[in-house]
């Protein structure tokens, strides 16, 4: 295994919202992914170049904090790649940060990589491999048995139009409870950083949030809430997208080789958190450490990980029905997601190890 090398690597990037699509799409700014030292790269030359990627301190990204700290990443590139990397608390700043020329590739959940794509007409990124499924769900305070309990009450999630966010008015109108934008309807959903959310819920301020792993279980641990809703039950075979790779797609033109390169320290880092699950949980907890400066109860870290499943599948149904989801609730305009999948060097590397490939929309 890699040696594990934590040092001074991470910035927490502050991005101005104005301008941002402007700069990324338009003449004026910097090419999504674009650095100086870009140049077009065939796939068989070796990867070269400086690779500037993100992730989030959060458990739904294990793959790739333990690619990270353990030098699964560093291992695949090789002594020709620099590689940088940046954290974040949202997918809308890591995608800001993609449109921005910031970051090249960043692992993000579905409606942020769904908004990006949409945003850019199609041109700003591409997903190029899974990442994480599961790992969501409803949680709500004693008294709260059925979707009519909810009725007058107050509910929180990680931020308007995010992926839980979605979910939940998605969730609610099928069971034909309104919940507007503004926070008025049968249930006031309010947007709210997870940690408020945890803080509210203790103190009885709202009266529950669907939010990410590891939120539920602190939710339920920390808060004394239970599970309403296991977001799992909601999708065929339980499987739904909670974190993907994507690429800006110039720089996944440009350095494809450094891509499957990246892809296939994925591979490894998913591989190594699927075959040692505690050694795995401690490299994770130690780079929630290292940049949040806390770490996360070994029962709080162990419950989440059980709802979690580490795969390269993408999973695009889910990503599909997350977007119909947001079009119904009038978060999102009609997209054709056509293209929003580049999986060749995934399937490539795959093939070369001697697994089944992977499908992307339509197939």
């Amino acid at each position: 295994m890699p040696t594990r090398s934590r040092g001074a690597r991470r910035c927490l990037l502050v991005l101005a919202l104005a301008g941002l699509l402007v700069a990324a799409c338009g003449s004026a700014g910097p090419e999504p992914g674009a650095s100086a030292d870009d140049a077009p790269q065939a796939l068989t030359g070796e990867p070269s170049g400086t690779l500037r990627l993100g992730y989030f301190p959060n458990v739904t990204h294990a793959p790739a904090i333990v690619g990270v700290e353990d030098g699964w990443f560093a291992a695949a590139l090789g002594a020709g790649v620099d590689l940088k990397t940046s954290t974040f608390n949202s997918g809308t700043e890591a995608i800001e940060a993609l449109f921005s020329g910031a970051v090249d590739a960043a692992f993000v959940g579905p409606n942020p990589a769904i908004n990006g794509f949409a945003q850019s007409e199609g041109e700003a990124l591409r997903i190029v491999a899974g990442t994480t499924s599961g790992g969501a769900a409803l949680v709500v305070r004693d008294g709260i048995e059925a979707p009519a309990d909810l009725i007058g009450t107050t509910l929180a999630t990680p931020g308007l139009g995010n992926t839980q966010d979605v979910a939940l008015r998605s969730w609610l109108a099928g069971q034909g409870l309104d919940a507007t934008a503004e926070g008025g309807g049968d249930v006031s959903v309010r947007p709210q950083e997870n940690a408020d959310t945890l803080t509210a819920f203790v103190d009885g301020t709202i009266d529950g949030a669907w939010v990410p792993e590891p939120w539920a279980t602190r939710l339920v641990l920390d808060g004394g809430g239970h599970v309403l809703v296991d977001e799992a039950t909601l999708w065929e075979d339980g499987r739904f997208v909670t974190t993907h790779l994507v690429v800006a797609t110039s720089y996944l033109e440009k350095r494809p080789a450094v891509v499957r390169a990246l892809i296939a320290g994925l591979l490894d880092s998913i591989d190594a958190v699927n075959a040692d699950p505690a050694a795995a949980q401690a490299a994770t907890n130690d780079g929630i450490e290292a940049i949040s400066g806390k770490r996360l109860a070994d029962a709080t870290l162990a419950g989440a990980w059980a709802n979690l499943t580490f795969t390269p599948d993408p999973i695009p149904a889910s990503l599909a029905g997350s977007k119909e989801h947001a079009v119904a609730i009038d978060l999102l305009e009609p997209v054709d997601l056509t293209g929003i999948y580049d999986l060749a060097l995934l399937n490539q590397e795959l093939a070369d190890r001697g697994r089944p490939p992977v499908a992307g929309l339509g197939a």
